[in-house]
């Protein structure tokens, strides 16, 4: 959360922007100090607004906040370069998803491994009408994932977040193996 940060000079002292007058009142120019003490941290925000958006320069406890602004789950317990690299893909995740490629871009920064995905589907034309189809009738995904850590990994949670972001018609099954 953010907060007072001790020692932070601000950069437009409110004292010296006060008429003569005010500035040989030394009651005036402490209570001016107190109150450059608690608009510094605004200050500082302010000048630095930027940096909040980028998800490589954010602050950390700024990221989960961040992630809800563009649709992207993200766990408390996750490391925070991970979470960055998250944020960062955002909007490829977003453009890609309901493909095999967005999905598995998805779980693999989910997982922190690697995903393989296989679907049934197939693509075909001819030139010839009532030709067999490719693929089968109801569309499937076998999903495996290989992860350093098994232990690391909710495989409850992650099956969630496949239906989530997966075609809604499509089944999927997955397994979750250790590297």
């Amino acid at each position: 959360m953010r907060g007072s940060v001790p020692g932070l000079a601000t950069p437009y002292p409110l004292g010296t922007l006060m008429p003569a007058v005010y500035q040989e009142d030394p009651f005036a120019m402490r209570w001016l100090a107190g109150l450059d003490d608690v608009l510094s941290p605004v200050l500082s925000t302010l000048d630095c607004l930027a940096a909040y958006f980028d998800p490589h320069y954010a602050p950390s406890d700024f990221l989960e906040w961040l992630a809800s602004w563009v649709g992207i789950t993200i766990d408390s317990n996750w490391p925070t370069e991970r979470a960055r690299k998250a944020l960062a893909c955002a909007v490829e995740l977003h453009r890609t998803r309901g493909t095999i490629t967005g999905l598995r871009d998805y779980i693999e920064i989910l997982t922190g491994g690697t995903a393989e995905i296989a679907d049934n589907g197939g693509v075909a034309w001819a030139t010839a009408p009532d030709m067999p189809m490719p693929g089968e009738d109801t569309p499937r995904l076998a999903i495996r994932v290989i992860v350093p850590d098994l232990e690391a990994v909710n495989i409850a949670v992650l099956d969630d977040l496949i239906t989530a972001a997966k075609p809604a018609h499509v089944v999927h099954r997955l397994e979750v193996v250790s590297a």
